[in-house]
Order: C-alpha cells, then structure tokens, then sequence
C-alpha cells in the first residue's frame, strides 16, 4: 500500500536573493540555505530557534577538473509539500507515515557553465539532502575526489562512536565528548584482523550525539547506491564534522557518470531518545521495492550449526591441512580431524530441534569445501559454494528438512574474494534453488578481492547491490555479514533481511567481548539505517563452561537475551545457543519460542543512550504484545504504564532477573511470573546489573 496524499509545488525562477528557506511539517526545524561571499553553499538548521547546525559548507571535490565547491550562483529554488502512507513488506510497524517539506536548489557555475542540484528533505524529526548531477554537455564522466559535506555542530557534546574503518565495524563503542575522540584505539583491537583507519579523528555513521542542553543528534546516510561510504572527520576544537569517503586503491572516491546522484546525507533530531529510535526518516528517503512479487519473502527464527563453532565444539573445517587448490584435492580420501560440525547427523539433530519447538530455519556453516586454507593469504580460489564435504549429503538433507517443514539456510563465506564470488553466483544460486534453499548468509571475512578495495569503498557497494538483486531472481532472501551498513536499503530490497556489520555476539564466545552497555547503544547508532543478525539468546554465559581455562563470557544475564529478542530489530533472529543448553532450562526458552519476527506495531517506551532500552512490540499475527528492558552495567528499576495497549486486560508472563543475578556473579539466575493487568496500569521492573526483563502480553477476552 502507498497512498500519495498532497503535492504542492511552488517554483522560484532567477533567484537574487540568496537566502532561501523551509520549515518543517510541524514548523519546529528550519532549513536556510545561503551563499557565501566567496559564492560557496551554505545551510544550517535550526529547532525552536536554536541552531543544531551552524552554517556548513556542501560540496564536492573532483579529480582533473574545477571542484563543485564555489563560484556558484543560485539558478532556481523549487518547493513542495509530500504526504504518503505505506507498508513495508516486513518490518517494525504495519504502516509508516512519509511526510516532508522539500527544496530543490539548482546551483550554477557561470564560469565552467556547470550544473549541479541539492535536493534538502525536512521531516519533523531531521533532515536529508543529497547532491544530483543532471546530464550537461559539461559534465559526463567525473571522479570524486572527497565529498566536502560540513555538519558545524554547536558545542562538545556527548558522542558515541566506533573509528571510522574502510574494512570493520566491529568495535565496541566510546563514548566521550567530541574533543576527546582519538580513533587510534581501534589500533590496538587485535581480535578484528583486518583495519584500515585513516586517523585518529575519522568515526564511523551513524553517529550518535547528546548536547549539553539535552539535545539528541544522529548523522547518517540512507540509499548508499553506487558511491563509497561516508565516515565523518571530527574538528575537535571547532566541533565541526567533514564527511570523509572510503578510497579505492588510486585514493579516488566514487567514478560517476550524468545523470547521478549521492547518497542522502541524514541529520535526526528530537530532544527525546526515545523519538531518536521511532524515526522513520532514513527508511522514507529510500525508493520503494522495484520488485514486482514480494510473496517469497518471509520473516524468519532460526537456530544455526554456528555457536558450537565459535565455542570449540567443533570446527568449520573437515580435515587439517593447508595449502589446498580446489581443484587438486580427493576429499573423500582425507582424513576427517573428528571435529567436523557441518555433518549429515548434526545437522539433522539441529532440524529434529527446529521442529520440535517451531523454528522456521536450520543455518549451517562449514558445509562446503575450502575451510581448511580459507583465511588470511589473500587468494582468489577459496571456496567454489557448491562442492559439499564428504559427510554432509546435500540431497539426504533437502528431503529431510522439507519432511520436517524447516528450511535450510546456506552460507556462502567468501573470504573477501569477491570477484570469485561474483563469477560464481548463478551456479550457487542454481545449486540452492536445485535442493531447496531460500536464504543465504554470505560473508566477507579478510581483504578484498579486488586487491586495493575496501570492504566500504565503491566497488563493493555496488557488489552487494549485484547480490540483492541476483538474488532477486532466484528468489533467494540474504543476511549479509562483515558487509556495509544498512542505510535503509530494505525498503528497496526487502530480501536484504539483515546484515551484520556491527559488533555481534561472537565476539562474546573468544575475546573480552561486548560490555553490558553494548546492546542500549547499538540502536541508536548501527539500527539507525536497519537490521542487524546480532544472533542473542545465549543461555550458557561463561565460557569456562567449555574450556575451563576460558576466561571469556557474554556480558549479560540470561533474562536480558531474552529482551534482546525484542529491543534489537531483526526480522531473521537466531536463538544463538546449543539445543543442549535451551534444554536445560525449557522454561526460559518458552520466551525465544514465542516471540515474533514480524511485527505490526512499535512503541518506544523509554531509552537513553548507553544505559537502558525499554521497547514494546505488537505480533503482527495475533494481538500479543512482547517488552523487552535491557540496562548496562548498572542494576536499573522502571515503572512502564501499560497506557499504549488497546485492550482492557492482559494475562502477562514475566520473565526478570533473579534479585541476587548480575552478569558477573549470577547471571543465569532468572525468574518466571504470570500475572493479569489492565490497561493503564504500571508494572514494575527491577534490572539487574547488565540484566533485562522480557515481557509476553495475551489479551483476555
């Protein structure tokens, strides 16, 4: 559904004056353009009357010919008012409100005699605006330098960042004021094995900000097509922030040819967090889906062949020797190293699993041949995505799961060797659809193929555009993984269910890991552009469990991955864990059964950035509603009035921390309660340190 409501379009031929401006829908924000003495393109913006943007300059830095930075003159401005309403095939809320007041500035160049369009887009919660090229007899073919796109902020304030990396998003988050950014830790990460950091003043988008008057900020991109990604330069004495484009390997930024346009530039505002998270704004500047049947898509839980890899149980790999060529080995006369996980049995174990508690999916990696050289010598035959290991029978599987009503998820890790891949994929695709697969994780662990590219840069952009829509033909649904950031792209390809490009629960499993905190910041930054397979639901906390010289564990308590289900968007969730250990504790795992995938409905019951997450969710298929509260390390308590449920009375299931659980001591400690509620009235939840609350809601007839 999309129902355009208004169009109201008022043009400004020959403008002399250069001051030009709009409101927003609600008129708290003002966007005013102007130029410069030196004839450079100025904005800013403003909320209540106070400026979040001071004047900033736009423009774009090109190779070999005059810069579209100065020199311009304003040629027309047009203005118009958009309404829409539309459904996203999946997604948080059944509808989403499209409304914006739009200016469309033609800048011209009389000296080269250049064109060149900024398109600004004022919602009532932030501003987008991007750049256009249209086709010009002097300007075909152009290659970016640097795009000099200013966000001048108005003081130091609070930031949560990661460094701005061409190849990684897996940091952990610090949060500090603007003037103490210094990106150079993420030198020193060394369980992130490929970093390419420019300086110690580049971060990464979405970048979340809080003033010092209480004002939230959060800058972005949305529709990343056809160009590199943005990070930001930080001026830590000016509190100034450049957008900065990963290179390729000549250091240029993006090869464009007229007509073309940039990524959206976005800038979300609200002096409440919890608004932050209910914006819809990078989702709206995305083009809606170009696919004309979207009935094959289908929001998924799944469990996986996966953790017991991370943990040691078992390996990726089938025998132990290096230096393969793909095409000069007799795996069948290997010797298996005992360790396998992807094997016919185990992976009907996990199907048997699925079904019994109503799971729609099985992934299973280190199904292929390849795993035993596949990282870190930069080759380009890795894997060849159709070649299973000699214990894992591809056709026995298909017929099992398909008598069992589950699917399997196949994964497809390239090692970075993308060219590979690429010349690869109508034979993977083919060999998925032949026995039965929907759904694809790929994966792009090391350095690029292509040699000089990075995983953030043009080429690879345009990569992951190729897959989605390749996969589109197939009829193939994709979780990408180590791959570029969501900037709202689902709404164009809604088989993108998820991505990765965050710090997952993995690291949970082999290094120091995420601390408590990690999960109330990533919504605000890495969801801001859309969903991540952030894989919770570990109910085995310490992993001394399985080496017992482990000193590693999941920053959490058992009843905070069960809210996770619930505060983290995705619509694939994995319920991380072994069948084992949901086992021992059946109760809890009632949670992960039941809660949903998709939903109808979204409301952002309380949050603050880096301490507490409250979110309450509508299932799109019944009238049950799920909460979930997370805090960081600190033991939290609420009271959330039940005022947003549209039915009178409730019997609800609680599941909280135990009173003496905190993820250090006592972390798989939890309780379980049932009580009956109305409408309207408070609930009380006590958090304990790095712990949560998860909450289901039947109505009573």
């Amino acid at each position: 559904m999309r129902l355009i409501f208004l169009l109201i379009i008022i043009v400004n031929l020959n403008i002399d004056i250069h001051t030009q401006q709009i409101s927003s829908p609600d008129s708290k924000l003002i966007l005013k353009i102007k130029l410069s003495a030196d004839n450079e393109l100025l904005y800013n913006m403003s909320r209540d009357g106070k400026f979040v943007i001071r004047d900033s300059k736009l423009g774009i830095d090109l190779l070999n010919q005059p810069d579209f930075l100065n020199g311009f003159k304003i040629d027309t401005v047009v203005t118009s008012n958009f309404t829409e309403l539309w459904s996203p095939v999946w997604g948080e809320v059944d509808s989403i409100l499209n409304n914006y007041h739009q200016m469309v500035v033609t800048l011209f160049q009389p000296i080269e005699k250049r064109t060149m369009i900024i398109t600004f887009r004022l919602f009532n919660d932030g501003l987008g605006f991007r750049y256009e090229f249209p086709v010009q007899d002097s300007l075909k073919y152009f290659t970016v330098l640097e795009e000099n796109t200013q966000f001048a902020l108005t003081g130091d304030h609070k930031t949560f960042w990661i460094p701005g990396d061409y190849d990684s998003q897996e940091y952990t988050y610090s949060t500090s004021l603007l003037s103490e950014i210094h990106s150079d830790i993420g030198k020193n990460v060394h369980e992130i094995s490929v970093k390419s950091i420019p300086g110690d003043n580049f971060v990464q988008t979405p970048l979340m900000m809080k003033s010092k008057d209480g004002l939230y900020i959060n800058i972005h991109e949305a529709a990343l097509l056809n160009y590199p990604v943005m990070y930001l330069e930080v001026d830590r004495n000016n509190f100034v922030l450049k957008s900065h484009l990963c290179p390729d390997a000549y250091d240029n930024k993006a090869y464009m040819q007229t007509p073309c346009t940039t990524p959206w530039r976005t800038i979300i505002v609200s002096d409440k967090a919890e608004e932050i998270l209910s914006s819809k704004m990078i989702l709206n500047l995305n083009e809606p889906t170009k696919f004309e049947d979207v009935s094959w898509i289908k929001p998924k839980k799944y469990i996986g062949i996966w953790w017991n890899l991370h943990v040691g149980i078992n390996s990726w790999n089938y025998a132990d020797i290096n230096n393969v060529k793909l095409d000069a080995v007799d795996w069948k006369s290997l010797t298996p190293n005992g360790k396998h996980g992807a094997t016919t049995v185990n992976t009907k174990r996990y199907i048997d699993f699925a079904a019994k508690h109503g799971f729609d999916a099985v992934l299973v990696e280190g199904w292929d041949v390849g795993w035993e050289d596949w990282f870190g010598k930069w080759k380009e035959e890795v894997f060849d995505f159709v070649t299973p290991y000699p214990d894992f029978d591809v056709v026995e599987l298909e017929k099992y799961a398909k008598s069992k009503n589950v699917e399997l998820i196949m994964h497809h890790e390239t090692s970075a060797s993308v060219t590979n891949y690429d010349r690869r994929l109508d034979e993977a695709f083919t060999f998925m659809k032949d026995h039965g697969y929907n759904s694809v994780k790929t994966g792009y662990v090391g350095k690029i193929i292509p040699r000089g590219e990075h995983h953030d840069g043009q080429w690879m952009v345009n990569h992951y555009t190729r897959v989605l829509e390749k996969a589109e033909k197939y009829k193939i649904m994709v979780n990408s993984h180590e791959s570029v950031r969501s900037t709202g792209l689902h709404r164009t390809y809604p088989n993108w269910l998820a991505a990765e490009a965050a710090r997952g629960n993995e690291f949970n499993a082999w290094s120091i890991g995420n601390p408590p905190e990690h999960e109330t910041i990533l919504p605000f930054t890495r969801f801001m552009g859309g969903p991540m397979d952030y894989t919770p639901g570990i109910f085995q906390i310490k992993m001394d469990y399985y080496k017992p010289e482990s000193k590693y564990q999941v920053h959490t308590t058992l009843a905070k991955q069960l809210a996770l289900y619930v505060t983290i968007y995705s619509p694939i969730q994995m319920a991380a864990d072994l069948p084992e250990n949901y086992e021992r504790f059946l109760d809890a795992f009632t949670f992960i059964e039941q809660v949903p995938v998709n939903w109808s409905d979204t409301k952002i019951l309380k949050a603050e950035p880096g301490d507490y997450i409250i979110i309450a969710r509508k299932d799109k298929d019944s009238d049950n509603w799920y909460i979930g509260a997370i805090t960081d390390e600190l033991a939290r308590d609420f009271e959330v009035k039940l005022d947003f449920l549209p039915v009178d009375k409730y019997e609800i299931t609680i599941y909280k921390d135990a009173p003496d659980s905190d993820w250090e001591k006592n972390p798989m400690k939890y309780e379980i309660e049932k009580l009956s509620v109305k409408k309207n009235q408070k609930i009380y939840l006590e958090l304990a340190p790095g712990g949560g609350t998860a909450i289901i809601l039947k109505p009573v007839n």
